[in-house]
């Protein structure tokens, strides 16, 4: 969530298109409002306001602001409702320093009113102008600007990357805590971003900064010190030599519905990748053969991976493996767990709060901690033991798709590695995928009438379906705003059975091993009148019972699993468009979520 981008060039020059740029790829990370300043000489020009980059820059005439420091921020409301005076970059009291920040600082509300007793001028309610009033307050008192940043990083509690610059300097100044930050070094200027997306069109050479760490950006030279005594901090630029390509739509109408279809591609490139690797393979599988209590650990999609995953490591494996939500991970179990405990933590961006506060919770206790994430030096990946790329490219669109059938992977090809399962031959499994993809499409574009006049519908499975609805049913709250409740299929005469009226529509993702319990479930609803949809490989008996059909290419229960997912994740992307809605940004969410 939110998203910051600063710039410092050796002379004055037009920044504005650049900071358009730079903005426009961060939005995947989710905004509700969008500001630039520009630093020139003893001026600064802020323009900010509500909405999205294209219309707020147009509007404010982004494209003319000129500077030799820019600095633009996209804001996902914590702190303040979305608003023009919400809106970041901030000013200092004297409107000689502007700033913004990425995270959430969650004293924000007791150090407005310390600001406002101490005579500053405090115009928001937002927690990014508490951090450029916390440097105002110790550069007031005649400190320099490391000794400001230092001082004011003990005063906002919470996590955060947070960049500023003042007039009459010819340099801006940052520090990370939490959230991400990454510095670029290109030839007569610098840069720094929470993402590399809004630097790579730039330059290719990155620094990542590490928590507790504050960089001074020059034109032609960045410097880093370490918070706790400002000691300089040696660290050598990186080059990246990923490719780009994947933050280009490639002609399709969204970036949602590219991802889907990118996802055969990225399941081969995540099975070349780990066994290529087995080496670091074996040796993650010996932590988890022995592990006392093994833990799968994630938020929202991540955590129906990990859902998944335990069913895999008990069906392929014999091994117990305890899904459970980042969030509920202390209360639930902190105080049983030990040194004997593994825990493998999973997030898409590697920034996700709560499995970050999961994962240090879990340290606490000498827990050996692992991880699967998609972003390369994300803190995630730092803090543990050992991590399991996703290899997945960038994933624009909020809504995870890749990323999620490459959790699933990795957890279906550990469990198979852990048990010795010899007859899954995953080489055939993106092919299954690209042929399931094609051959649903027409399938799931003919129920969209017939399901979208409903604003509340459920998602059904069984066993190893189980989270593949739970997962095609927040897709479908996600994107089209209508309610969906996945769930356990044999739970749903437990109660929600009383939903059902006539028409009213449920899908039911079933396995080639539960049909008739499926079955079973089926005429549950359609006695009472509602509108039955299978999706699964071809059996007449189910055709029969259900109402309507998706078929899935016929392979075996494990992978099935996987596929029954693609036909609700298409089922979310058209209901979306034919309701006129964005998949790729929907309302009120974002892509990283860096708050508690």
């Amino acid at each position: 969530m939110c998203g910051i981008f600063g710039i410092v060039t050796k002379d004055e020059e037009p920044l504005g298109q650049i900071l358009i740029d730079a903005a426009k790829r961060l939005t995947y990370r989710g905004y509700d409002s969008v500001g630039a300043a520009t630093i020139s000489g003893g001026t600064i020009d802020l323009r900010k306001d509500t909405g999205k980059v294209e219309e707020v820059a147009e509007k404010y005439k982004f494209a003319e602001m000129v500077g030799q420091r820019g600095i633009t921020q996209l804001r996902w409301a914590t702190f303040g409702t979305p608003s023009q005076v919400n809106a970041q970059p901030h000013l200092d009291s004297d409107g000689d320093m502007v700033g913004a920040h990425n995270g959430n600082v969650v004293n924000n509300i007791e150090l407005r009113q310390q600001f406002i007793a101490e005579g500053m001028t405090v115009r928001s309610e937002n927690d990014g102008e508490s951090c450029v009033h916390a440097v105002e307050r110790y550069i007031d008192q005649g400190m320099d600007f490391i000794s400001a940043i230092q001082h004011a990083y003990h005063d906002l509690e919470g996590d955060y990357a947070f960049v500023i610059g003042k007039v009459n300097d010819s340099k801006l100044y940052a520090i990370k805590k939490g959230s991400g930050l990454v510095v670029g070094i290109g030839k007569d200027f610098t840069c720094l971003s929470s993402d590399l997306p809004s630097i790579l069109p730039l330059t290719r050479d990155i620094i990542r900064l590490e928590d507790g760490e504050i960089v001074t950006l020059w034109a032609d030279k960045v410097e880093l010190h370490s918070v706790n005594d400002g000691s300089l901090i040696e660290r050598a630029p990186e080059r990246i030599t990923e490719s780009m390509a994947s933050v280009q739509k490639d002609g399709y109408p969204h970036f949602m519905l590219k991802e889907i279809h990118e996802q055969p591609q990225v399941a081969q490139e995540l099975l070349h990748r780990m066994k290529g690797d087995q080496e670091e393979i074996d040796q993650i599988l010996e932590t988890i053969k022995n592990a006392r209590n093994l833990f799968l650990v994630g938020c929202g999609t991540s955590y129906h991976a990990c859902l998944a995953g335990a069913v895999y490591f008990s069906q392929l494996a014999g091994k117990a493996a305890i899904p459970v939500l980042a969030p509920q991970f202390e209360p639930q179990y902190l105080n049983a767990v030990g040194t004997g405990d593994v825990g493998i933590f999973v997030s898409q961006s590697g920034e996700t709060k709560d499995v970050l506060n999961a994962l240090q919770a879990s340290q606490s206790k000498g827990m050996t901690c692992l991880s699967m994430a998609n972003v390369i030096g994300s803190t995630l990946t730092q803090k543990t033991e050992a991590w399991l790329p996703l290899v997945c490219g960038y994933e624009i669109s909020v809504p995870a798709t890749k990323t999620f059938t490459n959790q699933v992977i990795t957890f279906m090809y550990l469990a198979a590695q852990l048990g010795g399962n010899t007859d899954l031959d995953f080489d055939t499994l993106p092919d299954l995928m690209a042929e399931t993809i094609e051959s649903v499409d027409p399938a799931v574009k003919s129920l969209v009438p017939k399901i979208n006049p409903w604003e509340n519908s459920y998602i059904l499975g069984y066993g190893l379906t189980y989270p593949m609805a739970l997962e095609g049913a927040l897709k479908l709250k996600e994107i089209t705003y209508a309610h969906c409740e996945g769930m356990l299929s044999t739970e749903f005469k437990h109660g929600p059975l009383s939903a059902v009226t006539e028409g009213f529509p449920i899908i039911f993702a079933a396995g080639p091993e539960d049909v008739p319990l499926i079955i079973s479930g089926i005429n549950e609803v359609t006695c009472r009148g509602g509108e039955a949809i299978a999706v699964g490989q071809a059996n007449p008996a189910l055709a029969a019972n259900a109402n309507d059909m998706v078929t899935i290419p016929k392979s075996n229960p494990i992978f099935a699993s996987l596929l029954s997912v693609l036909p609700l994740q298409l089922l979310s992307y058209h209901m979306a468009v034919a309701r006129g809605y964005d998949p790729d940004f929907p309302r009120n969410l974002s892509k990283t979520l860096t708050v508690d």
